[in-house]
């Protein structure tokens, strides 16, 4: 599958990857942007086969019943309770604490469409979860998915936001309009 993957990627589409996961970090939150297109799909699937690592989603429980739920877990989805009675960044913590391996990826924008404000889920997750967050550009522009170096949250919300937005300047998404810092 791993060949496969890097075929269709790398030949095919044209796109490389650049940096890689560190491994030995089992849980993190990979925050991937820009997220402007249903496309962006099958480029992480790809990009995820290729590496060989295991990444996941959350996803609302009603996903993974019957009959398709089996394909949702096979794809590295965890179901959360998103109910209005639930914290849903204590119920993605309450995920990093069940499991051993769990790197979440998540989109900051929260949509595809053009945001002014990034959503700020991923700095709550990682801070009370003590873990990493990895920054993933995928650049339409330079056909791209780059992963770089992970860091600790900082000290606030809005300081992790403006130094995790600079790993993504310059960056295009496969809707250019819809993404901007």
């Amino acid at each position: 599958m791993r060949i496969f993957a890097r075929f269709i990627f790398e030949k095919i589409l044209g796109w490389k990857l650049i940096g890689g996961f560190d491994a030995t970090i089992l849980k993190s939150i990979v925050v991937v942007a820009p997220h402007t297109s249903w496309h962006d799909f099958y480029i992480g699937a790809l990009a995820r086969s290729i590496l060989a690592i295991e990444i996941n989603y959350v996803g609302k429980k009603e996903l993974f019943k019957p009959p398709f739920g089996w394909y949702f877990k096979w794809m590295g989805g965890a179901p959360i309770d998103r109910s209005k009675n639930n914290n849903t960044v204590d119920e993605i913590v309450k995920v990093f604490e069940e499991k051993k391996v769990f790197r979440l990826a998540i989109a900051p924008e929260g949509t595809r469409k053009k945001v002014k404000n990034w959503k700020s889920g991923f700095y709550h997750i990682a801070k009370k979860a003590n873990i990493p967050v990895i920054p993933v550009a995928f650049d339409y522009k330079l056909k791209q998915v780059v992963i770089h170096e992970p860091f600790k949250v900082l000290e606030n919300a809005q300081s992790t936001m403006e130094y995790l937005k600079r790993h993504y300047e310059g960056v295009e998404g496969k809707e250019k309009e819809n993404f901007g810092l």
